[in-house]
């Protein structure tokens, strides 16, 4: 409901691909002053790399266009589509394989999830040159891409997206604990897969430009996403990153989110601070 009453309320450009595969959409919610350059909040949703879309994520979208903010919602290939390829289906999928890879990279594959959200932050800052500033913000697996894109070597894509903070809420930050547990009955991934894809063994030392993060928990979180909260935040912390952990008070892992709407909403607030006109 509140995507569809952001769709109705903002000027919007839908389903824009940023790519070929069925899932690289993005939709765009444009400020509704927009001056000469505006900051843009692009929004990773979560759903444990299997379920929901951008179709859901317009949600936060209205207090921030009114503001002068850009709010972008990505679309991602989610599992089980992809999984692991099967050998009588590599031949198509080869397409899908940057040269950097020396594999198969199938959608729907964790590999190619992460790829994905890179290639969408590529794409915005090649088509809109008057964004001046990139904010990320992402929930739960979403959270999880987001923090992949931390550590992007942006060289290999020959842009450099001019991201200036990220805001994880409720993520994942190490994938090993998940490997033996349903939720990978989707994902179907192997250890060297959850290895090379968590971030909480990514970190490196923060570079001069490096954006600030604020990493996000609900206080009725599970156990786990909370250590991994905390330690992740600790993590970028001793490698030199501006980073905050808010802990936030009465809610849980889908509520945490859900609210970001309420203009009184504390995350919300925050927000605010960190993004310029939010």
């Amino acid at each position: 409901a509140g995507t569809e009453r952001a769709r109705a309320s903002a000027q919007t450009l839908l389903h824009v691909p940023y790519g070929s595969g069925d899932g690289e959409k993005l939709d765009i919610y444009f400020p509704t002053d927009p001056s000469e350059t505006f900051p843009v909040l692009v929004y990773i949703h979560g759903g444990y790399w299997q379920c929901l879309s951008k179709d859901e994520s317009g949600f936060a979208a209205p207090p921030l266009v009114s503001r002068g903010v850009a709010v972008v919602a990505v679309g991602y290939d989610i599992a089980p589509k992809g999984r692991c390829c099967p050998a009588e289906a590599a031949a198509a999928c080869v397409a899908q394989r940057p040269p950097s890879l020396p594999f198969v990279l199938c959608l729907g594959h964790m590999d190619a999830m992460v790829l994905q959200v890179r290639r969408s932050l590529v794409f915005l800052a090649e088509r809109y040159p008057r964004i001046r500033g990139i904010y990320l913000c992402g929930h739960s697996a979403g959270a999880h891409l987001a923090a992949m894109v931390l550590n992007t070597d942006w060289t290999k894509f020959q842009v450099v997206p001019d991201i200036k903070g990220a805001v994880l809420v409720s993520g994942v930050y190490d994938l090993e604990p998940i490997l033996h547990t349903y939720v990978n009955d989707a994902l179907n991934m192997s250890w060297e897969v959850a290895q090379r894809n968590s971030p909480m063994r990514l970190v490196t030392p923060a570079v001069p430009a490096a954006c600030e993060v604020l990493v996000a928990v609900a206080q009725h979180d599970s156990p786990e996403f909370r250590r991994q909260s905390q330690e992740y935040s600790q993590a970028l912390r001793a490698a030199g990153w501006s980073v905050s952990l808010l802990d936030l008070a009465g809610v849980d892992h889908f509520n945490v989110i859900e609210k970001l709407s309420e203009d009184s909403y504390v995350l919300t607030q925050v927000g605010r601070r960190a993004v310029p006109r939010w």
